[in-house]
């Protein structure tokens, strides 16, 4: 049940984790390490699902190829998978990844990127596109 008025749990963990998704993209823009590993559990795993490969990269290492989703010329689209904050990454108006973050007490846990093009097609809106 439901009280008129209340917020869903779910609701204000999504909310809580997309501030620190803002928080995790406004430090790699800036090129700002510190704030950037300071969002990140230290055993982050960092999941890069390809073409032709799926990379699974934990820790310090997980922080450094973070940084490669934080391209000047890009544009962050938030977007919502399942209860997880996520964002779809364009260059020049075509999508090149699909992040999704698991956030638990303000440190990023994991990110799964997904940077097939083939199978990020059909997940992104015709409108992003």
């Amino acid at each position: 049940m439901r009280v008129a008025g209340s917020v869903d749990v779910t609701e204000l963990d999504v909310r809580a984790s997309r501030r620190v998704v803002d928080a995790f993209f406004a430090a790699a823009r800036a090129g700002n390490f510190d704030a950037l590993v300071a969002l990140l559990d230290p055993q982050i795993d960092l999941r890069v699902d390809g073409p032709a490969t799926v990379d699974l990269v934990r820790g310090a290492d997980a922080a450094k190829r973070a940084l490669m989703f934080a391209r000047p010329d890009s544009q962050l689209l938030p977007a919502r998978v399942g209860n997880a904050a996520s964002v779809i990454i364009t260059v020049e108006g075509r999508p090149i990844s699909l992040m999704s973050f698991t956030v638990a007490d303000g440190l990023v846990r994991s990110i799964d990127a997904l940077i097939d093009p083939a199978r990020l097609a059909p997940l992104v809106p015709s409108w992003v596109r």
